[in-house]
Order: structure tokens, then sequence, then C-alpha cells
């Protein structure tokens, strides 16, 4: 099955007489075209743009003029002489070495730009598409698929194979831990983040515009490079749009018709862009899609590539502060915590709160920023808009009583935002529980002091009273 693709062409198809056995054929020939292989979903068109008045088979020759619409078309400077001879009476000869793709790119433009009626016009519901009927003559057959192929109307059925593939169109987004571009990526949030779409072109495109829809938590920051096959592409072969897109899209990238015209089939065009990750960043979940798709073709008849999509992830983290009181785990107010990139606590990531606990990481000059995180009496919090990496979790003030924490607490967000997983617990944990140690009031030894001198003293002294109390009365006696 073909790979769908974005551009939009001519297909061309040109052509004289075989298929009598007479010189001249009777009125009311027709003759069909058959195109096999065709794409189902993709338009074709024929326009006849010579009439066959006669042809001898015998000696290969052929009598043609213009049909009344394609007359101007035939005798332009442009044409006539570069393309085709036009004789005094109006007959066409096909000018030797002249370029037929050149001659239907030009065709399939006039057509276009001056709304020439058609001969039939089919949208491929299976893989073969047959106009029958035709006038013997000579035919442009146009598709949204670009291809260019000589045709023989007057064989009089002639066959076509088409042989382009649609347009393709694939998106991807850098993993900043690896600089790899895949199908997703982790950030943090206010982090720059790199796209690059790369759209397989095919002869003959026409009317590229590369459209991409970025979903809310992503904000478009600019088209960083285009280039064609390796080769930077100038910037006045496409324009950037941002405003009054109607199809709900972010940007678009709409290429000239004349880079359209230069693109063979399977050129690389790749195109490179960024966004920031915003304040509005889903976590987890589903994560931040990034659609694009490329339109190409007759704008009257718009194809479309397949959506090629990226997601963008960032992480949370919960965090729950507790001592143990008995078996219990008792919830912790006071403590305070930064966290870090940096094991020693250094270069503290700037959050913002959204209340209720939960803060955020800070975009790039954002005001009210913090860096500091206070558990109040739940003793919880969320950090929220991480990207997966390891990180160091620092307790710089612990609650009064307590001891603060000897060193910081390793936090490590993995793959699909699993906390802390391990070989043993590969869906890692829920919350990263930080305990506190509370000390106790220190043993007091106690000791005697000055009491003893204090009982020593009344005691002597309480003697000396008695001893000369004693003296007197025996004096008194003698």
């Amino acid at each position: 099955m073909k790979h769908v693709k974005k551009l939009a062409s001519l297909l061309l198809a040109l052509v004289m007489a075989l298929a009598m056995t007479t010189t001249v054929f009777a009125e009311g020939d027709t003759g069909s075209i058959t195109i096999n292989d065709a794409v189902v979903g993709q338009t074709y068109t024929v326009y006849q743009i010579l009439d066959l008045e006669s042809y001898n088979a015998s000696v290969n020759a052929y009598a043609y003029k213009a049909t009344t619409a394609w007359n101007t078309f035939i005798n332009s400077d442009a044409i006539k002489g570069t393309y085709v001879e036009v004789d005094a009476q109006g007959y066409v000869t096909w000018k030797d070495g002249a370029d037929a793709a050149a001659f239907a790119k030009a065709a399939q433009k006039y057509a276009k730009d001056n709304s020439i009626a058609n001969q039939g016009s089919v949208t491929a519901t299976t893989t073969t598409v047959s106009f029958t009927g035709l006038d013997l003559g000579y035919y442009l057959v146009d598709t949204t698929l670009g291809t260019l192929c000589s045709l023989n109307t007057t064989n009089p059925d002639a066959v076509m194979e088409e042989k382009n593939e649609v347009p393709t169109n694939v998106k991807t987004v850098e993993e900043d831990s690896t600089g790899n571009y895949g199908e997703k990526n982790d950030a943090d949030i206010g982090q720059t983040v790199n796209f690059k779409s790369t759209i397989t072109a095919q002869a003959g495109a026409e009317n590229y515009v590369f459209h991409d829809t970025m979903s809310a938590g992503l904000t478009y920051t600019g088209v960083t490079g285009i280039t064609l096959n390796g080769t930077a592409v100038d910037a006045s072969n496409y324009t950037v749009v941002t405003e009054g897109l109607t199809d709900g899209c972010t940007f678009e990238v709409r290429f000239i018709q004349a880079f359209c015209d230069t693109l063979k089939a399977n050129d690389q065009i790749v195109i490179s862009y960024t966004a920031t990750l915003n304040e509005n960043a889903v976590i987890a979940g589903e994560g931040n899609p990034n659609t694009s798709k490329v339109s190409y073709g007759d704008s009257s008849n718009t194809k479309y590539t397949p959506d090629s999509q990226t997601k963008t992830y960032t992480w949370d983290v919960d965090v729950f502060k507790y001592t143990m009181d008995g078996e219990t785990e008792k919830a912790l107010a006071g403590a305070t915590f930064t966290l870090s990139k940096n094991a020693d606590g250094s270069n503290p990531i700037a959050l913002v709160s959204e209340g209720n606990n939960v803060y955020r990481v800070a975009k790039t000059g954002e005001t009210g920023t913090v860096t500091e995180i206070t558990t109040d009496a739940t003793g919880k919090f969320t950090i929220k808009g991480l990207d997966a990496d390891t990180y160091y979790l620092t307790e710089t003030a612990a609650p009064a009583g307590y001891n603060k924490l000897a060193g910081p607490v390793t936090v490590v967000i993995g793959e699909n935002g699993v906390v802390n997983g391990t070989t043993e617990a590969p869906q890692g944990v829920d919350e990263v529980k930080v305990q506190n140690q509370s000390g106790t009031e220190l043993p007091s030894t106690g000791g005697i002091g000055t009491t003893i001198f204090y009982v020593l003293g009344s005691i002597l002294a309480i003697g000396a009273v008695v001893l000369l109390v004693t003296r007197k009365r025996m004096n008194t006696k003698d």
C-alpha cells in the first residue's frame, strides 16, 4: 500500500493517435484513459488540449488543432515556439526536444488560473480509474499526487500507471537527556522543547502547506530552520504564518509554488521549530501533544497527509514529612526544604505556589517565586512540572525540637514518571517519606552543692552557742 504524501501536482497526458486501421476516423469515435495503481482518495482530472482531426497510422501522421478553451494557451509566447509549433492554418506539432513535463506544469497552471472546463474528474475509490467517451485528441491528466506522464487517447484506449506515492509527514521531538529525536520526551515547565517534522516530497508538488497544532501546555516560540536534503532553504521560499488561521492550528509554513516546482520524488524537507512547556501543561497522564500535517494539491480540492503526533511529558513528586509516635507516622509542621539537581543543594529550583501545598516549577523570569517550602500541619506538599531526572531534597530547617537531616534525600523520577523505582519495586513510591528524629531533655546528674556547707555552718554555730552558755554557767558556780 502506498504511503500518504502531500503533494499536489499535475499529470499530463498528451498524445496522438494510433488505433485505427483507416486514415480518417469516423465522426463520433471516442477513446478512453485508464489509470492503474490509482491511490484511493486522490482525485484525477482530464483536460482536452488538442483535437485530433485525422491521422494516418501507416506513416505516423497526425493532424491536431487547439481546442477553443486552449487556443490562447497554445498560441501564447511561453508555449508557442518553446514546446509546439503552430502553422498558419492552426495545426499544432510538437517541437523536437521540448520538455513534456514542463509543458504539463504550464498547462496545469493555466487550467487552474483560468478555470478551464475539464472533460472528467474522478476521486478514486479503488486502485483503477477510468475515463471513457473521450473525444480523440491530446489530453492533460491532472492528479493531486503530482504524476507526470504522456498518454495516447487515440489508441483509442490509453493506459497509464500511477507511479507516485502520496507525500508523508513524520514529526519527532528531542529528548534533552540523550539528544535523540523520537515520539515523546520529558521536560521541566519553562524548558524549551525542540521539534522536527520531515516531509517527503514528490515530483509535481503543488501548494505545500505545513500545519502544526500545539496543545495548551506548549507555547510556540518559532521556526529555527528549514532544510532540503540537508541544505538550508532560503527564507524567501516560504512564509511562517501565526495569525488569521482558520483551521485551529498554531502556525503554518507556506511554501511558494516556485520552490515546490523544484522538488523531486523523495526529496526530504525538514522543518525545525521550538516551543516552551508552560504552566498549563498536563502533569503525567496523556502528556502534552503536538500534532502536524501537510496540505497539498489544488486549492479547490485540498488533500492532507495523516496527522503525525509527539507527546511531551512532565511529572510531579509528593513529599510527606513525619516522625514516629509509637507505631504511628505523625505529620510534622515547620520543616523547610529546597529541591535541587545538585547534591549539595546549590541552585535550588524556583517554584510558584498554587495553593493547597502544591508548588510548580517556575517559568523563566516569572515573579513571585520561592525556593523553600515549609510544611504545615499535614506534613505534605507536592512539586509538579519536573523533568525525568535525579533531584535532591534538602532540609534547611527542622521543626523545633527535632534534629535536622544530616544530608539530602535523593529523588529519582524515571521513565513514565516513576519515583524512586528499584528492581524490587519497579513501580516506585506514591510519595517520598522524610522522617525526623526528636531529642529528649538531657538527664540531670544533681549534687549537694553548697547545702552541706550551710548545714555544717549551722551545726557549728549551734555548737558554739551551747559551748558558750555552758562555760558561763560553770563560771557562775565558781
